[in-house]
């Protein structure tokens, strides 16, 4: 009988984070497979937990990852943790999970903290729908590319930075998103816990004279469904209603539905466009 993966979330700054279980698991675990052992054998000693330790990380996650996975296959239980919060989430333990569900191993998590969840929580934006999209991408054209699919996400969006970064990535979401309500939330869980609500513009002047310390979760309101739908009204309002009627009819429509297609994209009734057809004699 297969063994089983077990993902331990730890504390992303306050130790009294930690659950009850998660220690327990750390402890009857066989082997805890930890992102840096230097910095988890800190967590580690403070729990009083001696289960022996072997590194998995972003640079040997193929690797290892087999090796972990042959030791569950005979039986034994892996713990995985990252250095702060939930593994998987932005993390190679992503990796992990997938090959112990390809191996048919069983795959447990172990709640407890999480950045995204903690600094949406308190960012005073919609929660209910949000959007995580971790780091943006170093290369530029990746990063444009996911820019550009959230021009228009309508669900709040969480993002990850670094404190050196954060003033250029805010400049960058200002430039992409506009000037939407955001949330830079700093040092969570921590002594010097803080959350900067404002809009990007503001933030943008705020990092420029302040220097921001400790990771830091930017959490951005999403575009409201008003605005999108006023864009496609003022994109359509550039196009004569002949040649929108048109358009639709090149797609393989009807004529009675392109006209009734033409009128919601902008927003007038089908009678009015039928009587534009009439008085202009087309």
């Amino acid at each position: 009988m297969s063994g089983t993966l077990y993902l331990c979330a730890t504390p992303i700054g306050n130790l009294e984070d930690m659950t009850f279980r998660a220690v327990r698991i750390l402890r009857e675990a066989d082997v805890i497979a930890a992102e840096d052992t230097r910095n988890s054998i800190k967590l580690l000693n403070h729990f009083e937990i001696r289960t022996p330790m072997t590194s998995y990380h972003e640079h040997n996650k193929y690797e290892k990852g087999e090796k972990l996975v042959d030791r569950m296959l005979e039986g034994e239980t892996v713990a995985l943790i990252t250095d702060a919060g939930t593994p998987g989430i932005s993390d190679p333990g992503e990796v992990l999970v997938q090959m112990c569900v390809e191996a048919g191993i069983q795959v447990i998590s172990v709640p407890g903290a999480s950045a995204c969840i903690t600094a949406l929580t308190v960012s005073g934006l919609g929660t209910r729908r949000f959007a995580f999209e971790a780091f943006l991408p170093s290369d530029r054209k990746e990063r444009e590319e996911i820019l550009r699919e959230l021009q228009n996400e309508t669900r709040t969006i969480i993002i990850y930075e670094a404190p050196h970064r954060l003033l250029r990535t805010l400049k960058i979401l200002f430039e992409w998103l506009g000037d939407r309500k955001v949330s830079v939330c700093r040092e969570l869980t921590k002594k010097h816990e803080t959350v900067y609500r404002s809009t990007l513009s503001e933030a943008c002047a705020y990092y420029g004279e302040n220097e921001a310390r400790g990771e830091c979760v930017i959490v951005i309101e999403g575009k409201s469904r008003a605005d999108i739908e006023l864009e496609k009204r003022e994109k359509w309002s550039e196009m004569s209603i002949p040649d929108h009627v048109k358009h639709y009819m090149d797609l393989g429509l009807d004529k009675k539905e392109a006209m009734k297609c033409a009128a919601k994209d902008r927003g007038v009734t089908k009678r009015e466009i039928y009587n534009y057809f009439v008085n202009a004699g087309l």
